[in-house]
């Protein structure tokens, strides 16, 4: 486990750097570790805007991965949307780049509020 921590507005900066230096000690770097920072900072603004403002992240490697979740216990998600929004739509924008950033996505959300775990391949994999 890279970390494992419950957190409010006050931390998601602190959180976004404290991800991007343990995700790159695990093996992600150049583009592929900038991306995986922005996917979970926005999975991190995500919690703190829509899933009741505190949520917990956790962030751990395999082999070949990095992987984070972030949960909230927010209401849940309504419809999610699985093509790019229109480019005037105020919302939707979040999830979509979260899910273009990362090689996995997945997201479970009900009345109890949402997970949503993403991985991105270190580069470190067997050939």
């Amino acid at each position: 486990m890279l970390l494992s921590e419950a957190f409010d507005r006050g931390r998601v900066t602190a959180l976004r750097h404290v991800v991007a230096s343990r995700a790159g000690e695990s093996g992600l770097g150049g583009d592929r570790l900038a991306d995986f920072v922005v996917a979970v900072n926005e999975l991190l603004t995500n919690a703190v805007r829509h899933g009741g403002g505190t949520g917990h992240v956790a962030v751990w490697c395999t082999e070949d991965r990095v992987i984070c979740e972030v949960t909230d216990h927010g209401a849940g998600l309504g419809a999610i949307r699985p093509d790019k929004p229109a480019p005037d739509e105020p919302g939707g924008w979040g999830l979509y780049l979260v899910r273009e950033l990362t090689d996995t996505f997945e997201i479970k959300t009900g009345p109890e509020g949402t997970a949503v775990r993403i991985s991105s391949r270190t580069g470190n994999e067997k050939i």
